[in-house]
């Protein structure tokens, strides 16, 4: 099975698309293959420590979130149900692309998948009913080591629709802004990063 695989403008994030095999049953697809995941980032995926799964309503924005480094955690999402616009931002301060963000669609159409490295913080917008993303963590979560960054932060300037529907909860709309997160000495050190993902 053949799985095409582009990477992102926030160092160490990529996009994985599997081929879809469709028939009369329905569809068959893999969202991770270690043989691309592998020549794409130069080491086979994290030891999974942590499956989960989000139902959310059209509307909703979960994020930008990310975990105290150490421990760190890195991700891999697809969407199994529905459609989410998917935001990667590098909050690692010493990183060459620290500040930068981009997105990919995913869905229950092309199945992409987004890897994340520790310390790159995750945001996403449901974009229909019922949506419902799968992720494999590195770690396991722990409230305590959870911190969150405001999506409405105008100095990133991330795609988030306008609209009074939006749906937010409460901790990320108290969320400080990337520039207060660093000022409070909150944000991750590239180099911890880098030392954390290699294992």
């Amino acid at each position: 099975m053949g799985t095409t695989a582009r990477a992102l403008k926030v160092e160490g994030a990529h996009e994985f698309t599997p081929e879809v095999f469709l028939d009369h049953r329905g569809r068959f697809l893999s969202p991770y293959q270690e043989e691309t995941f592998t020549a794409t980032v130069g080491r086979p995926l994290f030891r999974v420590a942590q499956s989960s799964c989000s139902l959310s309503r059209r509307g909703v924005v979960r994020g930008i979130h990310y975990t105290a480094t150490p421990p760190g955690m890195a991700k891999y999402a697809f969407c199994v149900r529905g459609a989410a616009l998917d935001v990667v931002v590098d909050t690692r301060v010493g990183s060459p692309t620290f500040g930068q963000w981009d997105s990919v669609v995913l869905d229950d159409r092309d199945h992409r998948s987004v890897h994340l490295p520790v310390g790159v913080g995750h945001l996403f917008v449901a974009l229909e009913d019922n949506t419902t993303v799968m992720y494999l963590l590195s770690t396991e979560y722990a409230a305590e080591r959870e911190h969150a960054l405001s999506p409405l932060d105008p100095a990133l300037g991330l795609p988030i629709p306008d609209g009074p529907d939006l749906i937010l909860s409460d901790r990320d709309k108290e969320a400080p802004t990337l520039a207060e997160a660093e000022a409070a000495g909150l944000l991750p050190q590239y180099a911890d990063c880098l030392r954390l993902d290699a294992g």
